[in-house]
């Protein structure tokens, strides 16, 4: 079965049309969080409104207070929040007690005892990323964890795969891993939040291939 795609790190409208056009299954952008693709709430929904009911939308979030959460999902109206920092399963349950909104919970991995978290989590979607260099902002780094460690691992029947995936790996992740989501962000940029449509539509042939 073709992995689905996630484009994350979106910017400008531009970039949204041309990952809808190449396929894209699910567009992410990153708000109020540290990152070089950061949108305010207004620029989210700006982006994000207008494929309301075209493609799934996920708003990314590092730790994000219950009055930005409202924010994003009174004038985003996502169809995902992201929960890519620190958050507990605890603060998990509570963001889907108050909001009733699908989550998604990004798990920073490096080694196999990472894995055990996914687990503890009672969200709809488990992201798998690369730990972030020490001081680099969670996400969006282009760097990928050892794919081999998941080899025999308890997985969800649906999950998402991050970190160092281009048009060059994302064959190679697809069939590695067998993960159902690719969630590319870097990997087809030509710089921070600029996606290049070239690297976009290598992306999609390159994952259609497998």
């Amino acid at each position: 079965m073709t992995a689905r795609i996630k484009i994350c790190g979106l910017t400008r409208p531009k970039d949204v049309a041309a990952a809808i056009e190449y396929g894209a299954d699910y567009l992410g952008f990153i708000v109020e969080a540290k990152s070089a693709r950061r949108l305010n709430v207004k620029q989210a929904a700006h982006l994000a409104l207008p494929t309301k009911d075209i493609v799934p939308t996920v708003a990314v979030t590092v730790n994000a207070s219950n009055a930005l959460l409202d924010a994003i999902c009174d004038q985003m109206r996502p169809d995902y929040i992201q929960l890519h920092g620190d958050e507990t399963p605890e603060r998990a349950r509570d963001i889907n007690e108050r909001f009733g909104i699908k989550l998604i919970k990004a798990l920073p991995i490096a080694a196999p005892q990472d894995l055990a978290a996914i687990s503890q989590y009672d969200v709809d979607l488990t992201l798998l990323d690369a730990k972030p260099p020490k001081g680099a902002a969670r996400g969006g780094h282009g760097t990928a964890f050892d794919w081999n460690i998941l080899r025999g691992a308890v997985l969800p029947e649906t999950w998402m795969l991050a970190g160092g995936i281009n048009p060059e790996t994302a064959s190679r992740a697809a069939s590695v891993t067998n993960a159902s989501i690719l969630d590319v962000s870097s990997g087809v940029e030509s710089g921070p939040g600029i996606k290049d449509h070239a690297k976009l539509k290598a992306l999609f042939e390159a994952v259609n291939s497998v």
